[in-house]
């Protein structure tokens, strides 16, 4: 991207070409916002508020006045840390490797935040490269904008309790362009042609009459009415839910907005929501008459209708129940679990039970090669597919072991749950079936987390014994789960990161699936990595003074990394999986 060295003020903003909407003054309002940094870690700026302001250095890769500013920018963090968090911010979107690399060369250990779509550097009216921004993260507003020249007197000001007394001052550096902006801020971005098809593709599915979501977005109408709090869940990563680090790996799943069209909808935003017509896309979605994902199921169990009180914690419930109607073995290709109270039911575990067992069973797998997958409820759970000619056989007489994981929500109800089954053709074989382990600690291996610890890590090995195709990757923690990442340890000695769930949320506990499985070699070492938050600033904890034991109840942790794969031979297998 082209530069040019300027020396710039807030008070000329036309030497600068940038629009009063674009070039906040200090102490305007910026919004909450959320980025990752260089090494795929997330920051949210409202997790700061225990800071006395968020400051923030604008870098580039090749900025000579952005890398001359930061000596005396590192130093007033040495000197600064306990009251004020320092980041550098790019705001061109350049490589991780590159930004780490230029890092790693400059002795950097401050977190560069990369703006992949430019979209928060705009919101603050970034300018140059070298520019010093103040941010206050409880009122999102800007207490200075300036050289780093004029940040010490800005932070003295601040830790005194007063306002800054030279909040805007000029700034000389290489300027930032913005060709997104440009383009879409000198034209109407189309709400038709546009924004309607990214909310119908990414938002709408959920955002349904009857859907999971709290509104729908079935017409334009509803899209402007609620638009400020789109702008803002894009802004803090918050919606779409779930959503990974883009960097790492490609998944079918992966909830991510592509900066195009993260772009797009802001920009609409910004310039009034307006519909260009003549049809509503949103207005003409229809959806299936039946939640069911795949037609009609072959078959369907019926839970045993549960009865949940208003108030108290209840314990886990364990049910055995019949495929009735199951006359003879068949080969399972997909399932899905439908819950009848989704505001009560947290999880569930399953397992099957053959014809003539003895009733054991295990949550955790651990059958033989060819048992089925039934699918599990869990937060933000998807209907389960088999990849092709992939399948489990179903035998007649089994029964289907549940055990199931409520939360009351203060009123009375009953949960009456279905699973539907659906079978290959009958004479078909799938000549494929599936494998897995997790990456678990139980007791007494588990290590409580200490109280008030914001970032208290857990790692956890499982060895893939055989030549194979990774599928899928499913983060488990409780209220303090932070992160996770899965990471492989090649027998050559090299390692690659598979996945990087930077922020794990406790209510979309999904299973990552690879677009393109993954081969592995024999004796590859899947490690996983996760994080906990069991500080005052992570706002789900129940009790940040308390040593946090593991626990199946959700004010206790866990910590499970499920691993799905596919042998490459398919044959019986001659090792078990070997967990560490």
């Amino acid at each position: 991207m082209k530069k040019r060295l300027l020396s710039a003020s807030l008070s000329a903003l036309a030497v600068l070409g940038l629009t009063l909407s674009s070039s906040l003054l200090a102490n305007e309002r910026v919004g909450d916002f959320a980025l990752l940094d260089h090494q795929g870690l997330f920051h949210h700026m409202a997790w700061y508020d225990n800071h006395k302001a968020v400051v923030l250095l604008v870098h580039t890769n090749d900025s000579r006045t952005a890398a001359e500013a930061l000596p005396a920018f590192q130093a007033l963090k040495d000197a600064h840390a306990d009251d004020f968090q320092f980041f550098m911010l790019n705001p061109l979107g350049e490589s991780r490797d590159l930004v780490s690399a230029v890092a790693a060369e400059q002795n950097n250990d401050i977190p560069v935040l990369i703006d992949d779509a430019q979209l928060i550097a705009e919101a603050m009216g970034v300018r140059a490269a070298g520019e010093v921004l103040v941010l206050d993260p409880r009122t999102f507003t800007l207490s200075y904008r300036g050289p780093v020249s004029g940040l010490s007197q800005a932070l003295a000001d601040i830790d005194a309790g007063n306002a800054v007394s030279a909040p805007e001052l000029a700034v000389t550096g290489e300027a930032i362009e913005y060709p997104a902006r440009d383009s879409n801020m000198a034209r109407e971005v189309s709400y038709t042609n546009e924004v309607a098809p990214i909310l119908a593709e990414n938002c709408a599915s959920c955002h349904r009459e009857g859907g999971i979501a709290p509104f729908a977005l079935n017409s334009h109408t509803m899209a402007q009415g609620w638009s400020p709090m789109i702008r803002e869940v894009l802004m803090t990563k918050r919606m779409p839910p779930g959503q990974i680090d883009p960097h790492v790996g490609d998944f079918v799943n992966s909830l991510t907005l592509a900066v195009e069209d993260q772009q797009a909808i802001l920009h609409w935003i910004a310039q009034g929501s307006q519909f260009d017509g003549p049809q509503d896309p949103l207005a003409q979605l229809t959806w299936p008459e039946t939640d069911w994902a795949f037609g009609e199921p072959d078959l369907i169990v019926k839970v045993p209708p549960q009865s949940i009180p208003a108030t108290g914690v209840l314990d886990y419930i364990n049910v055995v129940v019949p495929f009735e109607g199951l006359t003879e073995d068949r080969w399972v290709r997909a399932s899905q679990y439908i819950a009848g109270d989704r505001t009560v039911l947290h999880h569930t575990l399953n397992s099957i039970l053959p014809p003539g067992s003895n009733g054991r069973r295990s949550f955790l797998g651990g059958g033989n090669a060819d048992e089925p997958s039934i699918t599990a409820y869990i937060p933000g759970a998807e209907p389960y597919h088999e990849p092709e000619n992939t399948g489990g056989l179903l035998r007649a007489g089994s029964q289907l072991a549940l055990q199931l994981h409520y939360t009351t929500t203060g009123r009375e109800t009953v949960d009456a749950s279905e699973i539907g089954i659906w079978f290959y053709p009958e004479g078909f074989v799938p000549e494929k079936r599936m494998s897995g382990q997790c990456a678990c600690i139980f007791t007494p291996t588990w290590t409580n987390i200490p109280p008030n610890d914001p970032d208290f890590e857990m790692a956890q090995t499982i060895t893939v014994p055989r030549d194979a195709y990774l599928h899928t990757f499913l983060p488990h923690m409780h209220f303090r789960g932070k992160r996770m990442r899965f990471e492989a340890q090649y027998p050559d000695g090299s390692s690659e990161e598979l996945i990087n769930i930077a922020n794990y949320n406790y209510n979309w506990q999904l299973a990552y699936k690879l677009r393109e499985p993954k081969l592995v070699p024999a004796g590859t070492k899947i490690v996983a990595t996760g994080a906990f938050d069991n500080s005052a600033q992570n706002p789900a904890n129940p009790d940040p003074d308390r040593s946090v034991p593991w626990g199946q109840q959700s004010w206790d942790e866990m910590f499970f990394g499920a691993v799905t794969w596919q042998f490459v031979d398919q044959g019986p297998a001659a090792e078990q999986v070997a967990a560490q």
